[in-house]
């Protein structure tokens, strides 16, 4: 199916959302900030990020600006759910402003979490 990169500080998202790609058969790298995200990225591009947007080292923000400067066509999906006193959706919208091609709030379905990659595996 889809290469993904799944960066997120908080290892039970990162197990789950592997654990969700994994049995839909899409090969899956993690990374624990938005650094070490990067940095994965640019040794191997995926067809799919899946990037927190408050971690630590880099946000989310950050971490899409980034791939945006070097990769423009990357396929993002900025998750959320919320913190630092800001709720989760102002976060997705920030994301979207900066170049997230999709969104999700957590705590986010199985369901969601597919569609969402199938939505960005149709992007030509």
């Amino acid at each position: 199916m889809a290469t993904v990169l799944i960066i997120d500080d908080d290892m039970a998202v990162r197990e789950l959302l592997r654990q969700i790609l994994e049995d839909d058969g899409h090969d899956v790298t993690e990374a624990s900030d938005g650094l070490e995200g990067v940095r994965s990225y640019q040794e191997r591009q995926t067809d799919i990020i899946i990037t927190d947007m408050l971690m630590p080292e880099k946000d989310g923000v950050e971490v899409i600006m980034e791939l945006r400067e070097f990769a423009p066509t990357a396929r993002i999906i900025a998750i959320s759910g919320g913190g630092r006193g800001l709720d989760a959706h102002f976060n997705l919208r920030v994301a979207e402003d900066f170049g997230a091609i999709t969104t999700l709030a957590k705590p986010f379905t199985r369901n969601e979490v597919l569609a969402a990659v199938q939505s960005l595996l149709e992007i030509v």
